[in-house]
């Protein structure tokens, strides 16, 4: 048994995170400030599921919350710590830059310090796909250069990175960043398209698709995403022997720190997606067409051969697969 502390564990990632840890036999204590950033309700459901389990602790708190994160740091000696809160969104960043700051930012220096002075062996984080900005070049590798992010999430995920290295070089803490591509599921988040485009179908209103819907994501299922994380929370970065100074590689380290993708490696149009929904749901949806809104990017697309030579692993869960248990889900949840 590990004792891993889950922060954002009433988020998606964070639930589907902590249930699977669970399920495994580690003890998980999970922080979440629970906030109404979308529905606080569906964060309730979430939680009272992983409550259910004797070894589930929870504690309401923002990571943020400096003296709350070096109590629960105190009390809980842990093995392994995942920091899955975080302000998302990009849309919302341009409105409100300072909820980024002081969630992505500050509470992630809060995670680092509670990592440095509590002998946590590893520190796995979430980072994202909007790290990759403008970039041209697919599939995105963790090697390219990523200093050019279109959104303040994105730039704010990319300073978690730097910082978390700087851990690793300073005080020897293994770290490994995780970059997340388009994730979907059950007990997702109602501010993802796929979960407002479903609610809008069923409700027989126009969707707003943008970019004329001339988009490429790479949706990537839940559960892909938490069997990458636990594989790579058991599995601690060390220092790269062969890390060439005069070449620095951004994705690995003279430091036991680590970055991966974790997308299912097959961008998907957006159209596509749309059409799936709809035979899913039985309707055709109503199309708002309108241009590409700032801060959004045109295509993702994860390289995941590190994530494969090193861990053994690559999502293979096709959106037609996905999105039907999504929307199962969808409909007994909202009892539709």
């Amino acid at each position: 048994m590990k004792k891993i502390l889950v922060t954002g564990a009433a988020g998606f990632i964070g639930f589907h995170l902590s249930q699977a840890l669970l399920i495994r036999g580690d003890a998980v204590t999970g922080i979440d400030n629970l906030n109404d950033y979308y529905d606080v309700n569906l964060k309730g459901a979430r939680l009272s599921q992983l409550e259910n389990n004797n070894n589930f602790r929870f504690v309401k708190a923002g990571i943020g919350n400096r003296e709350m994160v070096e109590h629960v740091f105190k009390e809980g000696t842990f093995d392994v710590v995942v920091n899955l809160a975080a302000q998302p969104g990009v849309r919302l960043s341009l409105k409100n830059p300072y909820s980024y700051i002081d969630s992505n930012i500050v509470g992630f220096t809060n995670i680092l310090e509670g990592c440095r002075h509590n002998g946590v062996k590893h520190l796995v984080f979430a980072s994202s796909s909007s790290i990759y900005g403008t970039n041209v070049k697919t599939p995105f590798s963790v090697s390219d250069n990523v200093d050019h992010p279109v959104s303040l999430y994105a730039a704010s995920k990319k300073a978690n990175e730097l910082m978390a290295h700087t851990y690793a070089h300073l005080y020897g803490l293994p770290c490994t960043g995780l970059r997340f591509f388009t994730v979907y599921g059950p007990w997702g988040r109602p501010d993802m398209a796929y979960f407002s485009f479903t609610k809008a179908i069923l409700e027989g209103t126009p969707i707003d698709v943008y970019n004329f819907g001339d988009m490429k994501r790479d949706f990537t299922y839940i559960d892909d995403i938490v069997e990458g994380i636990i594989r790579v929370t058991d599995h601690a970065p060390r220092a790269n022997p062969e890390w060439d100074r005069t070449h620095p590689d951004p994705g690995s380290s003279y430091a036991p720190y680590k970055l991966y993708n974790i997308g299912n490696n097959h961008p998907v149009e957006l159209t596509r997606f749309i059409e799936v929904l709809e035979t899913n749901l039985g309707r055709k949806a109503l199309k708002n067409m309108l241009p590409m809104q700032p801060g959004d990017v045109p295509i993702t697309y994860a390289d995941v051969k590190d994530l494969m030579r090193d861990v053994g692993f690559k999502p293979v869960t096709p959106i037609e697969e996905g999105i039907k248990k999504f929307v199962e889900w969808y409909k007994a949840y909202y009892r539709v």
